[in-house]
């Protein structure tokens, strides 16, 4: 398997939470491609909806790429508190751990405040302000 990359599904604000998250880890974003992009007859596109995101990726270290869209409004909410799911980010420090966790968790929910685990990690877990759900871990074992 090449890679699995998470996607997450937004009630409009995926342009303004990808900024956030390009803050957070650098980079620059791979595609953004918006809904007036793909319009056409069979495909019509509202005015308020024109600007939003169809598909957006942002490369995270070497093999990772976070991807977003906006859901249209008439497929319906996306229930942001519900994900049911975390996106794990695997630091390569303390330092890193921290910053990438406090950087992420500003504005949201701290679930797990980070530290160590009974386990021999490092981390933490929470719900950022756009309502996805992370955990941020070290592991001074994991050799990968």
């Amino acid at each position: 398997m090449k890679a699995i990359n998470p996607w997450i599904n937004f009630n409009g604000n995926a342009e303004e939470a990808f900024n956030f998250y390009k803050s957070v880890f650098g980079g620059e974003f791979a595609k953004v491609v918006r809904f007036k992009d793909l319009a056409s007859a069979e495909f019509p596109v509202s005015e308020h909806e024109a600007d939003k995101i169809m598909h957006i990726s942002l490369p995270i270290g070497k093999n990772n790429v976070l991807r977003a869209n906006d859901v249209p409004e008439i497929m319906g909410r996306t229930n942001e508190n519900e994900n049911r799911s975390k996106i794990a980010v695997s630091a390569e420090s303390r330092e890193e751990a921290d910053k990438v966790f406090n950087a992420l968790s500003l504005g949201g929910d701290v679930e797990g405040p980070i530290g160590d685990s009974p386990w021999g990690s490092y981390g933490g877990m929470f719900r950022d302000k756009y309502g996805i759900e992370w955990i941020v871990e070290f592991d001074p074992n994991d050799n990968d």
